[in-house]
This record gives C-alpha cells, sequence and structure tokens, in this order.
C-alpha cells in the first residue's frame, strides 16, 4: 500500500455492530482511517463526493440494500470504488454487484489477509481516479479553441496545417500553442502527449462541453 493511499479512507457501511468496530479497529492498527456507517443511507447521508477512498459494503442491509446503494452512487456519478461483503447465500447479489461496477467481492466470515488484499486493489482503483481527474483538470483550464489546437498537435499536425484547418494564422496558431503549454504546465509537448494518453483525451468533452468560457 502506498503512502498516497494511506491518505485515504475506508468507508465501512454494515449494520452488524460488531463486524463494523472489528473492521474499523484492524484498520487502525494499519494506519489506515475508516468511517464506519449502520446503514445505506447514514452512508449516502454523510458522504463527501470529494473524499478519496474506497466503500466497504454489506449486500444484505434493512432498508436500502448493499446493491442499491452501489446504484445510488452510480446514479450521482460517484465512482468510489466499492467492495462488497456477502455471506454464503447472497453470493449472487454479489456477483450482481460485480456486474454492475464493483472492483470485489469478499465472502463473510473472511481472513485478514483477505480483506486488506481487496482494499489494497480498491484503494489503488481510487489513486488511480485521483490522478485522472486531476490530469483532466488540467485539460479543462483550456479554451475550446486551445482545445482544438491541442487535440491536432498532440496527433502530429504542424502549426501550418492546424491553421489551414481552422481558417486562422500560423502565428495564432503558435500563440495557441505556447498558451496551452503554459496552461497546463507541461514543458514539452512529448509531455503533454503523455497527459493525454492517461486521460483518454479522445473519451472527454471538450471544454466546451463543460461549459468553459470561448476564446477565439
Amino acid at each position: 500500500m502506498s503512502s498516497q493511499q494511506h491518505n485515504y479512507s475506508v468507508f465501512v457501511v454494515d449494520d452488524d455492530a460488531e463486524m463494523r468496530s472489528s473492521l474499523v479497529w484492524m484498520f487502525a492498527g494499519l494506519g489506515i482511517t475508516a468511517v464506519a456507517f449502520s446503514s445505506a443511507e447514514e452512508f449516502l447521508a454523510s458522504y463527501d463526493s470529494g473524499a478519496r477512498g474506497c466503500a466497504l459494503v454489506d449486500v444484505r442491509m434493512p432498508g436500502m440494500s448493499g446493491l442499491e446503494l452501489q446504484q445510488q452512487l452510480a446514479e450521482r456519478g460517484c465512482r468510489l470504488p466499492v467492495i462488497v461483503m456477502s455471506g454464503h447465500a447472497d453470493v449472487p447479489s454479489a456477483v450482481e454487484a460485480m456486474e454492475a461496477g464493483a472492483v470485489s467481492y469478499v465472502e463473510k466470515p473472511f481472513r485478514q489477509d483477505d480483506i486488506l488484499r481487496v482494499i489494497d486493489r480498491a484503494l489503488h482503483r481510487a489513486d488511480q481516479i485521483a490522478r485522472h481527474d486531476a490530469d483532466q483538470s488540467v485539460l479543462q483550464r483550456l479554451s475550446p479553441r486551445e482545445y482544438e489546437v491541442m487535440q491536432l498537435a498532440v496527433h502530429g499536425e504542424p502549426s501550418k496545417a492546424i491553421a489551414h484547418r481552422l481558417g486562422i494564422s500560423k502565428r495564432t496558431v503558435d500563440k495557441h500553442r505556447g498558451r496551452i503549454l503554459a496552461k497546463t504546465g507541461a514543458e514539452t509537448w512529448a509531455g503533454l502527449i503523455a497527459l493525454c494518453l492517461r486521460v483518454d483525451m479522445d473519451g472527454w468533452s471538450s471544454p466546451s462541453d463543460a461549459g468553459a468560457h470561448h476564446v477565439p
């Protein structure tokens, strides 16, 4: 587990008070912050969408089930990695949760090594999400025009060709290129290309789609 992952939290959601206490105690002994909730409703009422970590959720609980909690998080656009816990009779529900996007599941009763292994995997996923979001936010600093120039430039288009395609002067393209590097903090275009690859640029909306201010 990386030092960065130790800054994350494990959100334990289980109606079994003994299980909650046991898990919080175990995580505390390993230097992992754990926050316990007795129900899915309590968790949803308290959870800050900006909090980093993962959720360890019992499949079967009074009121909202673990599956329903997972669905609620998805509907809210929350990408918090979810691990589901289940008893033997609930394995089909756990499989359904996996199909709906849970990163893993553990069957009760479980060994400490088993739960730590899936927690480590989930926190690694949380770390990937955090890094991805940070990189994406860098690209969202660009104006729609700068984003257009960047898309063409990182695919190897020279300034002259970009100018022709966008109907602007080469000098304007060069100015945009300079601003792109300055805004993203990239020292070179190779570094910017690496950033775009990390966020899979073509899979994300442009700043104009996100409501960014247009700069011609």
